[in-house]
């Protein structure tokens, strides 16, 4: 039934489509049969699918990446899908427009998108407006929800530290963990942020305010894709000391390696993040580097060119403890939920 959807869908531009999509989930999801409806038709449930991971009880190990609800718009559809965890994002204190359109592209030779979205979100006053009126918060589901959080553009690096404080204590009561975005390739300079001296000012500031909290929140930080190895040494090193909960590997990629798509396609689209299946190996190379460095010590949520359950499994093999799903779930649909946490039963 997907593949019949995701070709009307397909007609469309790439963001025309996702926008429609939120849409129409956000009407139907308040029809009383809908919700049952998906659910009957993908979620797995199955006590044995649960995963305990810094601190947190998860229905199941598949979540949505972050990018897909910025807003928290649609945390009941997707939470009906059988996804065991959702991350809404990135965030900022300020809403912002994102960048020029177009800024979505689909490749779909290579199975993979370029996005260069620039944190268009609401705003976080929005976005904690969106959380606490879901059904997932007020009847308190087991589906847990994870708040991505970043700076607005017009904010120098020198204080970004200030907007990643605000989301934190904005967001601090509907979320249940939370991630630190330093990695978006579409946000001028951001991922400088990642070199060791400004990731662990914001980090230690974060976590010395989280500390004072009666329930302190798991803190993860998101990576990139394109850190060289004495990069990640420095990450492991910055979260041993700085005592994060985990990581989540990783973000897309600005790297256009090993492409199908015609090369003038790929040079009039330009600048942006690439995910999806280019980035499998990619990003389960990384995962496997950080688990072994960090003697699996550190937990790890992977993202990154999940596209079917193998992905899901090897990723999990890799040192995973969670893995979520972005251009995997726009291009396969729900059904590849289901199948990987059928997988997982039958891996039981």
């Amino acid at each position: 039934m997907y593949k019949i959807i995701r070709f009307f869908l397909f007609q469309l531009d790439a963001e025309q489509a996702h926008h429609l999509t939120l849409r129409l989930f956000s009407f139907f999801i308040k029809l009383p049969f809908f919700k049952f409806f998906l659910s009957s038709l993908y979620a797995v449930e199955d006590k044995k699918l649960e995963r305990t991971v810094f601190g947190l009880t998860f229905k199941n190990p598949v979540g949505l990446a972050a990018g897909l609800d910025k807003n928290a718009e649609c945390i009941d559809a997707f939470a009906a899908l059988g996804f065991g965890f959702i991350e809404i994002g990135t965030v900022t204190p300020l809403a912002q427009p994102g960048n020029e359109k177009p800024r979505l592209f689909r490749l779909i030779q290579d199975e993979a998108i370029i996005n260069r979205m620039g944190f268009n979100n609401d705003g976080m006053l929005v976005v904690k407006n969106n959380i606490s009126k879901s059904e997932i918060r007020n009847l308190k589901s087991e589906i847990k929800i994870g708040g991505n959080i970043g700076k607005n553009k017009i904010t120098p690096n020198e204080n970004a530290v200030d907007d990643y404080v605000k989301c934190f204590h904005e967001l601090y009561d509907v979320v249940d963990y939370f991630v630190v975005n330093v990695s978006s390739p579409n946000t001028p300079n951001l991922r400088a942020l990642q070199d060791k001296e400004p990731l662990k000012n914001i980090l230690l500031k974060l976590q010395s305010i989280n500390q004072q909290k009666e329930k302190p929140k798991p803190i993860l930080l998101k990576i990139a894709p394109d850190l060289n190895n004495e990069q990640l040494d420095d990450i492991v090193e910055i979260i041993f000391e700085t005592k994060l909960a985990g990581i989540v590997a990783t973000n897309t990629t600005i790297s256009r390696e090993n492409l199908s798509t015609e090369k003038d396609k790929i040079d009039t689209i330009g600048i942006g993040g690439l995910s999806g299946k280019p980035l499998t190996q990619k990003s389960t190379e990384i995962i496997q580097y950080l688990a072994k460095k960090s003697a699996n010590k550190i937990p790890i949520i992977a993202v990154g060119g999940i596209m079917t359950a193998q992905d899901a499994i090897d990723k999990l093999n890799a040192g995973a403890s969670l893995v979520q799903l972005y251009s995997g779930f726009i291009y396969e649909g729900p059904s590849l939920i289901k199948e990987i946490n059928q997988r997982l039963l039958i891996s039981k």
